[in-house]
């Protein structure tokens, strides 16, 4: 499979320059919620301004840009979009310090497929969705929330949300939120499980 064999390109590439990183995206979703398909490869990266240049410069020399003028893409919207040797496209985000470093200490390392990866932590995936925000969006933090049974930081999620809400011009991303939440605890309950309000 082609795509998991682009897992294993862009960790060991990542893990041989030691540089953090968290998979995201549909390959998370896979991992905390539930299958769906997906042809790409998200993963964020934590990278210090002074090594910047030197990164993208090295990720450009072991995989193919996606578009034209990829290096001035990547500083300007702060994602490089590269593609593996097999065609398997790869958002790399360059995350901003803060928040994004919060992600990487939380992440988990697991099993995907046998390789050994940095998945990023539940919660972090369900703020990450909340603040996309996108219809499709909306329905993971749902099936995650539902999967996961509610067990996730709640805390963690709303105060996280709170602070990203004042950023988010296109939705309100605490009400996407609380919407799924509802949804989540509606479905589990008609499932017959208990579910604490």
């Amino acid at each position: 499979m082609s795509l998991l064999q682009a897992v294993k390109e862009i960790t060991k590439f990542l893990d041989r320059h030691k540089i953090p990183y968290v998979l995201l995206g549909g390959l998370a979703v896979q991992y905390w919620g539930e299958p769906r398909t997906t042809r790409d490869i998200d993963v964020t990266v934590v990278v210090s301004q002074e090594e910047l240049e030197s990164f993208l410069q090295k990720a450009l020399e072991r995989f193919s840009p996606r578009i034209p003028d990829a290096l001035s893409f990547a500083r300007d919207h702060r994602v490089l979009l590269v593609k593996t040797d097999t065609g398997v496209p790869i958002d790399i985000s360059l995350g901003i310090p803060g928040y994004e470093e919060e992600v990487m200490r939380r992440a988990i390392t697991v099993s995907f497929h046998d390789v050994r990866v940095r998945m990023i932590s539940v919660e972090d995936l369900i703020l990450h969705k909340s603040v996309a925000g996108r219809a499709r969006d909306r329905e993971d933090v749902e099936r995650i929330l539902i999967r996961q049974r509610l067990q996730v930081d709640l805390a963690y999620i709303r105060r996280w949300l709170s602070d990203f809400a004042p950023l988010v011009e296109t939705q309100d991303v605490q009400l996407l939120f609380e919407e799924a939440l509802e949804e989540a605890r509606a479905t589990l309950r008609n499932q017959g499980n208990e579910v604490a309000d």
